[in-house]
C-alpha cells in the first residue's frame, strides 16, 4: 500500500514538480514524457469529453457522408481517376457492409440534383453548405482540445476545406499507383500491407497539423499519427470480423442490419481520431504542465520576483549587446516552468515594459526592454503592473469608497497606513490632528 501510495504521489504530485531540463539523461526525459503524456490525454478525455464530442462528430459524418463523396466524386471525375475511389471504397470497411453501391447511388443523385435542380445553383449550394458545416465541426472540436478560442477566418476555412477535398482523391491515385508499383516488386502480401499503414499514418498524421488553428509541431503530429493510424487499422479488421460474426443480426433488422455497425465503426473512429489530437496536443504542451498546482497557488510576491528577475536578465543581456532570448531559452536558462515565464512575459509586453522581436528567417519571438532601461526602476515596474486591468468601472460607488480610491492613488508609503485610518478624507483629520495634505 505504501509503493501504491508513492505511485500515485509521484504520477501526481512529484513528477510535475521538475522541469524538463532538470532531469539528466535523454532516457529520463523520454520517460517522463511519455508518462505525463498519458496522464495528460486521460485527464483530457474526462474533462474535454472527447466521448461526447465523438458521438457528435458520428451524427455530423451521418449526415455529411454523401454530400463529402458527392464532392469527392466531383474532383475525381475532373481528373478521370473515379474507378480508383470507387475501388478505394469496396477494399475498405464500408466495403464489407456492402453499402458502397447504395452509397455511389445517392451520390450520383446527389451530383445530378446539384446540376439540374429546380432553382440554379440551390442543390450545389446546400452540397457546398453540408460539406463546410462538417468539417467547421470537426475543427471547433480540434481547437477545443487545443484550446484555441479563435477559429479560422471564413475565406481561410473555405480554402483549407477545398484543399483537403482536392488532396483525397490525389492520395487515393498517387496510393493506388504505389500499390501496383509494389506489387510487382515486393509482393502482394508484405509490400502492400505496410504501404497501407503508411498511408493511413500520413493521412492522420497531415490532418492533426492541418485542423487544428495553430501551430502543430511534425513529431507532435507525427506520433499520434502512427498510433491513431495503425489502431484505426486494426479496428477496420476488427470490424469486418465482427460483421461476419453478427451477420444473424439480420434475422432482427433485416436490411438496416449493417447501420448499427457502421454507426459504431464510425464513433469509435471519431473517438480515435480526437485521442489522437489530445495526445499531438498533451506532446506539444508537455511543458506547460510543469508545476501546474503550485503556479495555480503562487502568492503575489513571488510572481513579482519571477517577473523582475526575467526582466532584469532581459535588461542586462540588451545592455551587454547580447542575442535576446526566447520564453523557452529564458525558462531553460534558470530551470523555470515556462507557463509562469509565457504568463510573466505577456503581462510585461501588454503594460509596455517588454516588445516582442522575431528573429528574422524564424517564427519564435524573443523580448526586449521597450522603455529606457536607465529609468526602469523596481518601483515603477510594480506600479505599471499593479495598475494593469480596467479601473474605476463601477457605476455607482459610495462615497466613502470614492475617498478611498482617492486616497489610495495620493498616499505614497501606504504600507505604514492602518486599513481603518486610510480612508480618512483631506478634511477630516485623524486622531493624532494629520490630514491628507
Amino acid at each position: 500500500m505504501k509503493r501504491f501510495s508513492d505511485i500515485v504521489r509521484f504520477i501526481r504530485d512529484d513528477m510535475w514538480r521538475m522541469t524538463t531540463t532538470e532531469l539528466d539523461s535523454p532516457a529520463k526525459r523520454i520517460g517522463y514524457g511519455v508518462i505525463r503524456t498519458i496522464v495528460l490525454v486521460a485527464r483530457g478525455f474526462g474533462s474535454k469529453n472527447l466521448n461526447d464530442t465523438a458521438k457528435s462528430l458520428t451524427y455530423s459524418l451521418i449526415f455529411a457522408i454523401v454530400p463529402i463523396l458527392a464532392m469527392v466524386m466531383a474532383v475525381a471525375k475532373g481528373f478521370g481517376v473515379v474507378s480508383f475511389i470507387e475501388d478505394a471504397l469496396n477494399k475498405s470497411f464500408l466495403g464489407e457492409t456492402n453499402l458502397v453501391p447504395t452509397i455511389m447511388a445517392m451520390v450520383e443523385r446527389y451530383l445530378d440534383t446539384a446540376q439540374g435542380g429546380v432553382f440554379i445553383g440551390i442543390g450545389l449550394l446546400i452540397l457546398l453548405w453540408a460539406v463546410y458545416a462538417f468539417f467547421q465541426s470537426v475543427e471547433t472540436a480540434f481547437n477545443r482540445i487545443w484550446n484555441v478560442k479563435k477559429s479560422r477566418s471564413i475565406i481561410r476555412q473555405v480554402t483549407t476545406y477545398i484543399a483537403i477535398l482536392v488532396l483525397i482523391p490525389v492520395l487515393i491515385v498517387c496510393s493506388a499507383g504505389i500499390t501496383i508499383f509494389v506489387q510487382t516488386t515486393v509482393g502482394e502480401i508484405g509490400g502492400v500491407g505496410a504501404l497501407q499503414f503508411v498511408v493511413i499514418w500520413l493521412l492522420f498524421t497531415l490532418m492533426y497539423i492541418a485542423v487544428p488553428n495553430t501551430k502543430v509541431r511534425f513529431i507532435s503530429a507525427l506520433i499520434p499519427g502512427i498510433l491513431m493510424g495503425t489502431l484505426f487499422q486494426l479496428l477496420q479488421m476488427m470490424s469486418v470480423y465482427l460483421i461476419a460474426f453478427l451477420s444473424r443480426t439480420s434475422i432482427v433488422y433485416g436490411a438496416f442490419a449493417t447501420i448499427p455497425i457502421l454507426m459504431t465503426w464510425l464513433q469509435y473512429t471519431s473517438l480515435l481520431i480526437l485521442i489522437g489530437a489530445e495526445m499531438s496536443y498533451a506532446i506539444q504542451n508537455n511543458e506547460e504542465f510543469e508545476y501546474e498546482k503550485d503556479l495555480n497557488q503562487m502568492s503575489r510576491r513571488y510572481k513579482d520576483f519571477i517577473m523582475l528577475y526575467l526582466l532584469s536578465v532581459i535588461i542586462k543581456r540588451f545592455e551587454a549587446d547580447e542575442a535576446p532570448l526566447t520564453a523557452h531559452e529564458l525558462a531553460i536558462r534558470d530551470h523555470l516552468p515556462i507557463r509562469a515565464v509565457n504568463q510573466l512575459l505577456s503581462r510585461m509586453v501588454e503594460t509596455g515594459l517588454l516588445r516582442e522581436v522575431y528573429v528574422e528567417d524564424e517564427e519564435e519571438k524573443t523580448y526586449q526592454p521597450a522603455l529606457d532601461t536607465h529609468k526602469m526602476t523596481v518601483g515603477m515596474v510594480l506600479k505599471r503592473i499593479e495598475a494593469q486591468g480596467s479601473e474605476q468601472f463601477l457605476q455607482k460607488p459610495s462615497p466613502e469608497m470614492e475617498k478611498y480610491w482617492k486616497r489610495y492613488q495620493t498616499i505614497k508609503d501606504i504600507q505604514y497606513e492602518k486599513i481603518s485610518d486610510f480612508c480618512i478624507g483631506a478634511d477630516e483629520p485623524d486622531a493624532a490632528g494629520r490630514t491628507e495634505d
